[in-house]
């Protein structure tokens, strides 16, 4: 009885400490921190007695410990090759922002360099060094990464992939729905003839916009017409010259719907350069609203795609995946954010809309 007092005038003085849980328990204290941390790799038996330790000594995980300890077990790589800038600064802040909140380890690696043919052991290697891994485009269309990291075990969340996959979870929007509302927004300004410079075609999300875009049109009653149909790869420098061929045309659009913010950036950088009033003479919108939409003038009208968000939500998915227990199946998650259609002043009624002559 007089050792039971002890203990409890300890305790009121001082925290209990985890070796206290560990030795009442009978186990090693990594062990409690693995209870704690809701580590899966514990057994249940096991993990009953620790918590019965840690509810009889009334133990309080010391907040940043058990951070850190959980940081070691949810090492999350986000890999990336080819973005635009813009896009790319939205995603590592994301990322960054979920890893701080949640202490988890972060490895960020870019894979520009990589050779040809070399994805295969590059995703190899990655495997045996993280629990989870983020892919934005285009690495998120990689069937050869996201079948050797899946076949390695590897928790995999795909960034605005334009479809689904089943065998990894995903974060993305609904591109054909922003891309028929962007364009749709388009047409009840009174345009017509609205162009569409189109993405990167290895990558879905460029297909579910553009046909967003010629979903649009058919509802309008607007035949589509492929000469106002240019290929883009979501570059600043690919908007260029389909922009300067769009406008050269004997009977140019009143309207250019981008793939993304970057390209429309370009088709306004064309339209001042051939003397074309944006929006007064020509209309133009984007998608993303990344960084390149309100460095330019006139800003641009655009898609908001909530990138930093959805990277957040992509460590939420990883974490909950890697420390879940053995014995609970695994499951693919697919969440799809809600977009926004952002108004800046980069659209106006087309002349003839306006009662001006064209």
């Amino acid at each position: 009885m007089k050792r039971t007092d002890k203990k409890s005038v300890r305790r009121k003085g001082g925290a209990v400490t985890i070796d206290e849980v560990a030795a009442l328990a009978k186990v090693s204290p990594m062990t409690v921190s693995r209870v704690i941390n809701g580590h899966s790799k514990v057994r249940d038996t096991t993990r009953e007695k620790v918590m019965a330790a840690v509810n009889k000594l009334g133990y309080v995980p010391n907040a940043a410990a058990s951070s850190l300890a959980a940081a070691q077990d949810a090492r999350i790589a986000l890999i990336y090759t080819d973005p635009s800038g813009a896009y790319l600064r939205e995603l590592l802040m994301g990322t960054l922002h979920g890893a701080a909140r949640s202490a988890a380890q972060l490895v960020i690696a870019d894979w520009d360099e990589l050779g040809v043919g070399t994805e295969r052991k590059a995703a190899r290697a990655l495997a045996r060094k993280v629990a989870g891994v983020i892919l934005p485009p285009p690495l998120c269309e990689s069937k050869t990464v996201i079948d050797e990291l899946v076949k390695a075990g590897v928790h995999v969340v795909a960034i605005a992939a334009g479809r689904f996959d089943p065998d990894i979870s995903s974060v993305r929007i609904d591109d054909f729905l922003a891309g028929k509302e962007i364009t749709s927004y388009l047409i009840k300004m009174g345009h017509t003839r609205i162009a569409c410079i189109k993405g990167n075609p290895s990558q879905s999300a460029s297909t579910r916009r553009f046909e967003g875009y010629q979903a649009a049109l058919k509802e309008a009653g607007i035949p589509l017409d492929t000469a106002l149909v240019r290929q883009g790869y979501f570059t600043y420098r690919s908007g260029l010259p389909v922009a300067e061929e769009l406008l050269a045309l004997r009977k140019p659009p009143t309207a250019i719907f981008a793939g993304n913010d970057d390209m429309a950036a370009a088709a306004v950088s064309v339209a001042h350069r051939r003397g074309i009033d944006v929006p007064r003479d020509l209309s133009v919108v984007g998608f993303d609203d990344s960084s390149a939409a309100t460095t330019i003038w006139p800003e641009l009208t655009t898609i908001r795609q909530p990138i930093l968000a959805m990277a957040d939500a992509a460590i939420d998915i990883l974490l909950r995946a890697i420390r879940r227990k053995e014995s609970e199946p695994r499951v693919v998650v697919h969440q799809v954010a809600a977009h926004q259609l952002v108004l800046r002043d980069s659209v106006a009624p087309p002349h003839t809309a306006s009662g001006k002559k064209s």
